[in-house]
């Protein structure tokens, strides 16, 4: 049995340590908005921050994440106010499909924790998610207008 704190509640999961932390998530916490894309750490679906950071669950275990607060797209909100990306992604229509798009808002969110102003160069980076839809001139613009927000 694992402790995990996730969204700021505490779960207790039974999975071996090495369980990557994204079925941890979905399959035994029940947590469906993080998503399972490649298993690889390449496309960026499966995204959350763990302890602040910006992580891709399928290739961190489970046992990596105890004692550590894992926020998921649950729980990017608060007090039911969309937070600034979140918001910023409805305003500039940016999904099309949306499969990917939990994933890059907790990329996006954690971008602009660390650098409030980002630069097209910053965006780069650090935002290495895949959309298949080839949204990515939208997701700019809506990163630049949260980045602004």
């Amino acid at each position: 049995m694992i402790s995990l704190t996730i969204n700021g509640q505490s779960h207790n999961v039974d999975v071996e340590p090495d369980t990557p932390l994204l079925w941890a998530i979905r399959e035994n916490v029940g947590l469906t908005g993080t998503k399972y894309g490649c298993g690889v750490a390449q496309c960026g679906s499966c995204t959350v921050h763990v302890d602040g950071v910006a992580m891709r669950s399928c290739a961190v275990p489970a046992s990596a994440a105890i004692g550590k607060r894992i926020t998921t797209i649950e729980g990017l909100a608060e007090n039911g106010v969309l937070h600034k990306v979140q918001k910023a992604w409805v305003d500039h229509e940016v999904p099309q499909c949306g499969y990917c798009q939990s994933g890059m808002i907790m990329a996006v969110a954690a971008l602009l924790k660390d650098k409030p102003k980002p630069t097209d160069a910053d965006i780069n980076s650090a935002i290495t998610n895949i959309c298949r839809c080839g949204t990515f001139q939208q997701v700019r613009e809506a990163i630049h207008a949260a980045a602004s927000a």
